[in-house]
């Protein structure tokens, strides 16, 4: 039996105990309080709520614009509807970035404000410092390594990362100090399959890829992608399970013509 289906609630030291036994971990975006409650139940080990809502619910073009503030309503709605996966929420652009006390304090505010069960936050030597000050508060953090979106803007770019030896030599150290410093796990982003086999191996904490593999421990996608309901974003990792932007539009068309032709509501549906 699946060390998932052994537990009642989905915690960090489960995924340690899923990477240890060579089970895989699923993982999938959220921010509202109904889709978080249709992937709770369907069995979903994660639910990240991203600082990707700053482009998918928000309509920005990159993650940085989001808050603090809205970070915490959106993982406020997602923890409503869950009662057994684990809720893990990013610290947005500028909540971190700067120095350890607000890197806490920020840190802090979600964990109190959402009953979030950890954060996450980008960066490898340069975070390594309010990685140490939150974890050494009791709170779990989760890493990101790679392409970094929060980094846009330095890249300028999102093609893949660490294909030359300097950067991935980097990102090696770099897992090997998150892993040092208390993330209990991280993920990474659009880097080599190969890449990302070797760092896998070396640490003892899981890892969660997104465009990097099947080697990594578990696997996370953007939900409005996997599902369909973007129709622009179609990267080499993405597998589309739905398309739900087709579906949605041919229904409310329906919707929509029933209206004009008087054919809703009918008498069944009148009191």
């Amino acid at each position: 039996m699946s060390v998932n289906k052994e537990v009642k609630r989905i915690t960090t030291h489960t995924l340690q105990k899923m990477k240890s036994n060579g089970e895989k971990i699923s993982m999938i975006t959220a921010y509202d309080f109904s889709f978080a409650r249709i992937f709770d139940a369907a069995g979903i080990d994660v639910i990240l709520v991203g600082d990707s809502a700053s482009n998918v619910m928000a309509g920005h073009e990159t993650t940085l614009p989001i808050t603090l503030d809205q970070m915490i309503y959106h993982a406020q709605s997602v923890l409503r509807g869950i009662h057994r996966c684990l809720v893990v929420v990013d610290l947005p652009f500028g909540t971190y970035q700067s120095n350890s006390d607000i890197a806490l304090a920020s840190a802090i505010r979600i964990m109190k404000e959402t009953g979030a069960h950890a954060i996450k936050l980008e960066g490898g030597e340069e975070a390594v410092e309010s990685i140490k000050r939150i974890v050494h508060a009791g709170i779990p953090v989760m890493g990101h390594l790679g392409l970094t979106p929060q980094s846009i803007y330095k890249f300028g770019t999102y093609t893949v990362r660490a294909k030359e030896e300097e950067e991935a030599n980097k990102l090696k150290k770099d897992a090997l100090l998150l892993q040092e410093a208390g993330c209990f796990a991280t993920v990474l982003e659009k880097i080599p399959a190969i890449l990302a086999k070797e760092v896998s191996e070396s640490l003892h904490i899981p890892t969660i890829g997104i465009g990097a593999g099947n080697a990594c421990d578990g696997q996370v996608l953007v939900m409005h992608d996997m599902l369909g309901i973007n129709t622009e974003f179609k990267p080499r990792f993405l597998r589309q399970y739905l398309n739900l932007h087709e579906q949605i539009t041919g229904a409310v068309q329906q919707y929509i013509g029933d209206v004009k032709s008087g054919d809703f509501p009918n008498e069944h549906e009148s009191y």
